[in-house]
């Protein structure tokens, strides 16, 4: 007998649910090995720093001036070693399912000081050593025209792991940004619309701009050669470091203002907009950063006058971090400004 629908219906059994989604799938693996890097590169700085505060003189040598200020030591170590640790943290929001519900400002400022702050660390070691490897000049202990400091490994042990955390940070951001905010940097900036800007970025650009043209100068200065403005103790300590360290100084200058220059006036306009959004806020973050760092440093130094910061080099570190200040407050608000044209599109 032929079955009607309704025992068809009845005799025939469903065909099985096919599972659902998981709500919770997690990282890739790709990003857990980067969240590692990440983490276990942060252990030598924060055990280095940990043993210090605790009294240790591991990796400083006697008679280094590390030793001649105590409370100082101190303050300065904890200080850096509680922002090593945000590292952490940040590769866990970077990673983590709750990190996409983690308000847009409270993780892009962290993440632009961090940064800022492994930047030049990561251009500058590299290019340190080359030009040790030319010129024969070391900024380390074993260097017999300046007083111990710290041991050779040191310097490779805390800048290497600085360099891993920068690449594997800096890696994880990509990946994040680009899921979340990928949509805020299409195009080139000849698509942008005059509303993408504004008057205020431009105006924050131009004052960074001629600001900048004063610690521009003055590094330029120091890293050709000249002391001007350089306290007695500090022009008789400049080595092959020092040097380059200016003339990464200034590059820095250089592109962070010729990126808010391209984003703000809408110039270069066959880049894409990454291109210079992305060199305006790795640049900014260097040059506010380490002038802030620089510049708190100098005020809060040891107070033997050889010592001190002169004028000028404090006015160059202020001048420094404000026109890093300036820049990414107009890439801030070029971000917020296009955000809000893409959730106003029809």
């Amino acid at each position: 007998m032929t079955p009607t629908p309704a025992t068809a219906t009845a005799t025939t059994r469903p065909a099985p649910l096919s599972p659902a989604p998981p709500t919770d799938p997690g990282p890739a693996r790709g990003r857990r090995l980067l969240r590692a890097v990440a983490v276990v590169a942060c252990l030598p700085y924060l055990v280095l720093k940990a043993a210090w505060i605790g009294g240790s003189h591991v990796g400083i040598p006697e008679g280094s001036t590390l030793l001649d200020h105590r409370v100082a030591m101190i303050v300065a170590n904890g200080v850096s070693l509680l922002l090593d640790s945000c590292v952490i943290v940040l590769a866990l929001v970077l990673t983590r399912p709750w990190g996409r519900r983690v308000p847009a400002w409270s993780l892009a400022f962290p993440v632009w000081v961090a940064t800022g702050l492994l930047a030049p660390i990561m251009a500058g070691f590299p290019l340190q050593l080359l030009a040790r490897a030319f010129t024969g000049g070391v900024a380390t202990a074993s260097d017999p025209r300046r007083d111990p400091f710290l041991h050779e490994w040191v310097f490779g042990v805390v800048y290497g792991g600085f360099i891993v955390q920068g690449l594997a940070l800096g890696a994880l951001f990509v990946l994040y940004a680009r899921d979340r905010w990928g949509h805020l940097w299409r195009g080139r900036t000849w698509d942008l619309p005059s509303t993408a800007t504004g008057r205020t970025p431009r105006v924050a650009v131009a004052v960074a701009a001629v600001l900048g043209l004063f610690p521009f100068a003055v590094r330029l200065l120091w890293a050709c050669g000249s002391a001007a403005g350089l306290g007695a103790d500090r022009a008789a300590d400049r080595t092959s470091d020092f040097y380059v360290l200016e003339g990464l100084y200034v590059a820095f200058l250089v592109l962070a203002v010729g990126a808010g220059v391209v984003l703000a006036f809408r110039r270069a306009r066959v880049l894409p907009v990454a291109v210079p959004l992305a060199t305006a806020w790795v640049c900014s973050g260097a040059v506010a950063c380490w002038g802030g760092w620089m510049l708190l440093a100098s005020l809060l130094g040891p107070g033997e006058p050889a010592d001190r910061p002169t004028r000028l080099t404090v006015l160059t570190y202020a001048a420094q971090m404000t026109v890093g200040l300036l820049l990414a407050s107009a890439c801030a608000h070029f971000l917020v400004r296009r955000s809000a044209a893409t959730r106003t599109r029809p």
